[in-house]
């Protein structure tokens, strides 16, 4: 495949950590608050859910930190995306969802096809009350694989999202498709 940049090496700990990023809540704070919140079970009953597409309502985090209760009917997912630098949490407070993710730093610009190597694929299953966070250049999909059961989750973002890239993927290769800015989703 020509003029394709390939991505060699896996992602490692520590990876993520970012001078520029230090002031705000960190990921733990972010993921403890999307877990004490996936546990109101008052607050995630205030969704209204859809039968055909994802729902949310603006929550007020931590710290300044930008957070989203989000309902997933089944068989929807994001696609493939990033947070366009901020870190982040998300915990599921009903049904289950799976986030699959790239343990691969990816450069920020100058791209727009890269083939990504082997072993970088990382999947999980999170069902009620289990989150995780990630650091500011995670690239992932979240999807709720049920046919029949809806689910919900609570994020939670720092700095607020500028902005967020949407990617397609074929195979090894990822696409940069598009930069979406928060107007779209606010």
């Amino acid at each position: 495949m020509p003029d394709v940049p390939t991505l060699a090496r896996p992602h490692t700990r520590g990876e993520d950590a970012d001078p520029d990023h230090d002031r705000g809540p960190g990921a733990a704070e972010l993921l403890d608050f999307a877990r004490r919140t996936a546990a109101d079970a008052a607050l995630v009953a205030t969704l209204p859910l859809d039968p055909e597409g994802r729902t949310w309502i603006r929550l007020d985090g931590p710290g300044g930190s930008e957070a989203w209760l989000i309902g997933w009917p089944p068989g929807t997912g994001t696609g493939w995306h990033d947070h366009g630098g901020s870190r982040g949490a998300f915990a599921t407070a009903a049904g289950e969802l799976t986030e699959q993710s790239l343990a691969v730093q990816l450069p920020t610009e100058g791209w727009k096809t890269l083939e990504l190597a082997d072993g970088v694929d990382r999947e999980r299953r999170l069902r009620d009350g289990l989150g995780r966070a990630f650091g500011p250049h995670h690239v992932h999909q979240v999807l709720n694989l049920s046919e029949d059961t809806h689910a919900v989750s609570v994020h939670a973002y720092y700095p607020p999202l500028p902005l967020m890239r949407r990617y397609s993927r074929t195979g090894p290769v990822l696409r940069l498709e598009e930069v979406e800015r928060p107007e779209v989703w606010t």
